[in-house]
């Protein structure tokens, strides 16, 4: 069986929308997506989508658009040993990291959030591999999620200075994201496969 949520989001620091879908199935799971916002340099348009394996790591993501005049075409590569690839190039130091985080969407916390799948009082330290434009690299990104009731989870990110109680659906899409991120609608769908 095969479950598709889908969320959108109203950005609440600058002017802009995040729609995207996560189709969960017994193979994995795909994340997809497109950020709308005014950021410093103008204007973004940035289409993204993340792959995850059944286990919940992520496999691969990509991302595409344009802030202002400049353009990407970003590809990141987790590879079985544990290695990153951006745009076939590697990136050291982020072998402990089996999770891909986009730092333009509130998006990609649910890849993290369905992978843990903690139980309320438990805490995990989890860094991801973080993409955020305009720079356009690939960094260790420590974060740390405690998970304080049914729905809510105490997130801190001490290297983005960021910490905030954050409400999440019954998805793992998180539904308030404190002074950036607010989900205005959510949606869900199951299918058989023939």
């Amino acid at each position: 069986m095969t479950r598709t949520y889908a969320a959108l989001w109203r950005r609440l620091d600058e002017p802009g929308h995040d729609a995207c879908e996560l189709i969960a199935g017994v193979d994995g799971c795909e994340l997809h997506g497109t950020a709308v916002f005014r950021h410093a340099l103008g204007p973004a348009r940035l289409d993204y989508s993340v792959r995850c394996e059944r286990d919940g790591r992520s496999r691969s993501g990509q991302v595409r658009g344009w802030i202002a005049n400049r353009h990407w075409h970003l590809q990141v590569h987790r590879l079985e040993s544990g290695e990153w690839l951006l745009n076939d190039t590697r990136v050291d130091g982020l072998d402990a990291c089996l999770d891909l985080d986009f730092g333009f969407t509130p998006a990609t916390n649910v890849l993290t959030l369905r992978r843990l799948a903690l139980e309320v009082g438990a805490a995990a330290d989890v860094p991801v591999a973080w993409l955020d434009l305009p720079e356009a690299s690939l960094v260790f990104l420590p974060q740390t999620y405690q998970r304080r009731s049914a729905t809510t989870y105490w997130y801190e990110s001490p290297t983005a200075g960021y910490t905030a109680l954050l409400e999440v659906a019954d998805s793992g899409f998180v539904t308030t994201y404190p002074g950036l991120w607010v989900m205005e609608e959510r949606g869900q769908q199951e299918s058989q496969k023939c």
